[in-house]
């Protein structure tokens, strides 16, 4: 039998919920693993044992009563750093905010709460959301191999996730911080759409790029996530007035009557091997279990990868305007970059970057009139070690290859999920992406769920 803490969100919480297991003691068992592990793994920022166990003493007595809130109810799962917990420490992966305990909560982490989720703690994460950890703090580990990336920014959320030292967790995802640490680590990662999920307690990297979503085993457990924390918040108006579908319900097992697009020059030309055996492999199962394979022309995405980079900038230096540059000091050389070059842009800049953003915006919508899906690599190159990583400021194709198949995507809003699917001939795990129609989250769950009823990769971990 899989150890407890390898479970899946939904597989251990339904014994919970059936009263078959004590979430006082699951949380116990957690809390137990992060303290033998995570002093090497480094994927917390900030553990809340007391908080989690009252949490969970409070879900054991609702579930006795018969008060089960649905699939999360007495589960233990972790936060991203940048999302406020009312009186933990939210750093952002900065010395900045070292000292900043936020007096209430994120909306989603409300959400979480109410739905009888336990806040297991606050997960490590790269400076600011944006590409490098802080000098003085210390990057979380890859625990199938220290010496691979463990991706960024949500590099916390995809270590604890893997190691088993939590059931389910929030990222973000600015230009690929869902989807790089879910590929990295072998999990998986729902990217939602562009105001499907309120932003606000949460700390800006770059305001119309982000986007906060669940990272989990299995695209079920994601989707299980995204259903409590999805939906209109009025305290951030940017998010949707839409109905948030129970993603759960309709999971059959196959693809009949779904088009899945594929461009196989764009996501061939520049992929190493792995990457492209997994994305192939993906659409065999997928074509296996009923869905129509279509060859597609994507937009040329160069332009809005080159744009990525002053757009955020420019977004982020509007976030960081009270602390710099008259702290430029406390910053590490990545973000610093970065808001130089975003203050740099002139108005001009900006404007023709909007309506490049705007044109390949409409011509991706344009592609979802004839298909489904979409199907592309997690990145161009798999499992990507620390020293290749440690090059990727001196080396542009690098940060396109990273960038190709992410960052795009971000500039739609679109929505994606990211499915692990093999591993590379060094042993770090790779992934696909799914990638669907704004707000149609629940065709990216269903397919997800349908390959993985018949692959395992999602339930393979590391071996610690």
């Amino acid at each position: 039998m899989t150890e407890l803490h390898y479970l899946g969100l939904i597989e251990v919480g339904q014994p919970i919920q059936a009263k078959k297991l004590s979430p006082v003691e699951v949380t116990k068992a957690m809390l137990g693993r992060i303290e033998q592990l995570d002093g090497k793994l480094k994927s917390y920022a900030y553990v809340m044992a007391d908080a989690a166990l009252a949490e969970a003493a409070a879900a054991e007595k609702d579930i006795a009563s018969g008060k089960v809130k649905g699939p999360l109810h007495g589960v233990p799962i972790a936060i991203k750093d940048l999302c406020w917990v009312k009186g933990a420490p939210a750093a952002h992966g900065m010395t900045i905010h070292r000292d900043f305990r936020p007096s209430e909560d994120a909306t989603v982490v409300a959400r979480l709460k109410d739905a009888g989720a336990i806040i297991l703690g606050k997960l490590q994460q790269t400076e600011g959301a944006y590409a490098d950890h802080h000098p003085k703090i210390d990057p979380p580990k890859n625990p199938w191999n220290a010496d691979l990336w463990s991706g960024a920014s949500s590099s916390g959320s995809g270590v604890a996730t893997a190691a088993g030292l939590c059931f389910g967790s929030l990222g973000t995802d600015t230009g690929g911080s869902i989807r790089f640490p879910s590929a990295a680590n072998g999990i998986t990662g729902l990217k939602p759409t562009w105001g499907r999920v309120s932003r606000y307690g949460a700390f800006e990297l770059a305001a119309t790029l982000d986007h906060i979503g669940p990272m989990a085993r299995s695209a079920a457990d994601c989707g299980a996530i995204l259903a409590v924390i999805a939906g209109q918040d009025p305290k951030d108006t940017t998010s949707v007035p839409l109905a948030v579908p129970d993603y759960l319900a309709g999971l059959t097992g196959d693809l009949r009557g779904v088009t899945i697009g594929v461009d196989r020059r764009w996501t061939s030309e520049g992929t190493d091997d792995a990457a492209g055996k997994v994305l192939s492999e993906g659409l065999r199962v997928a074509a296996d279990l009923g869905a129509k394979i279509k060859d597609i022309t994507f937009p040329d995405p160069k332009a809005v990868i080159e744009d990525w980079f002053p757009l955020c900038g420019i977004e982020v230096a509007v976030a960081h305007e009270e602390t710099y540059p008259a702290r430029k000091d406390e910053y590490g050389p990545g973000l610093a970059g970065l808001l130089d070059l975003g203050r740099a842009q002139s108005g001009m800049d900006y404007q023709k970057i909007v309506l490049r953003r705007e044109a390949f915006r409409g011509a991706v919508r344009l592609l979802f009139e004839t298909v489904d899906l979409i199907a592309v690599p997690a990145q161009a190159f798999a499992a990507p070690t620390l020293a290749k990583m440690a090059a990727l400021g001196e080396d542009a194709s690098l940060i396109a290859g990273l960038l190709r198949f992410t960052c795009p995507f971000d500039m739609t809003g679109s929505p994606t999920v990211t499915l692990p699917g093999g591993f590379a001939p060094g042993g770090g795990p790779v992934a696909f992406q799914f990638v669907g129609r704004h707000f149609d989250e629940a065709s990216l769950v269903r397919a997800g769920d349908a390959f993985q009823r018949v692959t395992d990769w999602h339930k393979s971990h590391p071996a610690i």
